[in-house]
This record gives C-alpha cells, sequence and structure tokens, in this order.
C-alpha cells in the first residue's frame, strides 16, 4: 500500500471529534475536490509503499485504541481489507473515512464515516477537464451509500461551501430511501483556516439548528492549523 502518513493525533471531525487515534493515511483517490485539504494524497499523490505488517507495526506504537483509515481514498488502496481485519483481529476501533464511491464488500469497520461529496467539490471545467468528467460521474453512488448504511454505523458528513448545499444534501439523501436519524448527519463548513471556518460557523451553525442536523467543527484545524501530521 503507498502510504503518504501515519500519525498520532485526536480525531478532528464526526461523532468521534477529540478522541486520541493513530491515522493511516492511504494515498490515493479517485476523486479531484476543488477544495482538497490533503491534495499529497489525491492531487499528487504521495508516499511509501508499506506492506500490512509494517503498518500494524506502526501503529501498535502508539497507545490509541482507536484507528482511523482515511486517505485520499482508503478503499482504493490495495490491501485495505487485508490491513482492516488485522487492525480488528488486534481490537482496535476501526472507522474508515470514505467518500462512498467504492462498495465496502464486508471490510471490517466499526464507524463508517461517508462523506458524499457535493456539487461544490467538482475541479474547474476548464483547468482540469477530464479529471471534472471523471469526478461528476463518480462522486455520489447511491447504490454503494445504501450498502454501507445495510452493513454499518454510519455518520454522514457532508462539506458545506453555501446555504444552498444544504438543499442538495437533503434531495441526496432523499433519494437514498433509508431512515436517516439527523444527528447523524454532520454539516462540516467548507475551509482550512480560522477565518474561513468562522466566516461560515454562523449561518452554517443556525441551518443545524433550524433543521436539525449536527454541526461539525474541525478541531484538528482550532488545534494545530492545516497542517500535515495533524
Amino acid at each position: 500500500m503507498l502510504i503518504s502518513e501515519i500519525f498520532h493525533s485526536l480525531q478532528g471531525e464526526g461523532t468521534l471529534a477529540g478522541v486520541p487515534s493513530v491515522f493511516v493515511r492511504a494515498s490515493g483517490c479517485n476523486l479531484r475536490c476543488a477544495w482538497c485539504d490533503t491534495p499529497y494524497a489525491s492531487w499528487n499523490p504521495e508516499g511509501t509503499p508499506f506492506s500490512v505488517t509494517a503498518i500494524v507495526a506502526e501503529v501498535l506504537r502508539h497507545p490509541a485504541r482507536h484507528v482511523v483509515l482515511t486517505g485520499g481514498e482508503p478503499m482504493v488502496a490495495k490491501n485495505i481489507h487485508a490491513l482492516a481485519a488485522e487492525l480488528k483481529q488486534l481490537g482496535r476501533h476501526i472507522t474508515i473515512e470514505t467518500a462512498a464511491t467504492v462498495a465496502p464488500g464486508g471490510i471490517a469497520c466499526d464507524l463508517a464515516s461517508l462523506s458524499p461529496k457535493l456539487l461544490n467539490s467538482a475541479p474547474d471545467a476548464t483547468q482540469h477537464a477530464v479529471w471534472r468528467k471523471k469526478h461528476e460521474a463518480t462522486r455520489w453512488q447511491p447504490n454503494v451509500v445504501r450498502a454501507w448504511l445495510d452493513g454499518y454505523d454510519c455518520q454522514l458528513k457532508f462539506v458545506v461551501a453555501r446555504a444552498e448545499d444544504v438543499d442538495e444534501l437533503e434531495a441526496m439523501l432523499g433519494k437514498l430511501g433509508r431512515e436517516i436519524p439527523r444527528d447523524r448527519v454532520l454539516l462540516m463548513p467548507e475551509g482550512v483556516t480560522h477565518e474561513r471556518l468562522r466566516e461560515r460557523a454562523g449561518w452554517l451553525g443556525e441551518l443545524c439548528k433550524a433543521r436539525g442536523y449536527r454541526y461539525a467543527p474541525r478541531l484538528q484545524i482550532e488545534l494545530y492549523g492545516n497542517k500535515r501530521g495533524t
């Protein structure tokens, strides 16, 4: 597996925010989000080849019981199922952070953090015409999302840049045909700076109050800023 980084930090997003966790960031992604905050694992994937055994050994160096498999898109990583199975056998709690474009296929997972991408994620059509087409064809896979929802404990996390995005995500959720508690739907402001997040926090928080969704802060930005290994 091509791994861009393995680090021990606090979970910054979602229902487990604040929980000490070991992050295994696989390099490589089948999407190209315009606002991607980890381009070194997506737009310009970089990293070091690791065997499953070597990854597990690095994870075990840290005291945290929670392990987060992330990316890029971890579900396209070679041997991701074998890695998850090994970590599960060792008693680790596994969160998989995925855009939900790849079916789970029985992977070991305690919390599936599904982050379907909205229209605001599309790369520029002029600068990235080929990736724009691929991204738009891939970013929303309702059958795949259903497979995760039907088989795993899930949270759905959406990156919101404007108020209209909430209408869009509600239309997407309505097409799934599943009862999803609104407190399992997390709305996170788009941004990688304190200023950008604060700018959007007010109106997004009010939307969450009005519609019953959970507001999702980005704790890692608050604590460390936008940098690797956090």
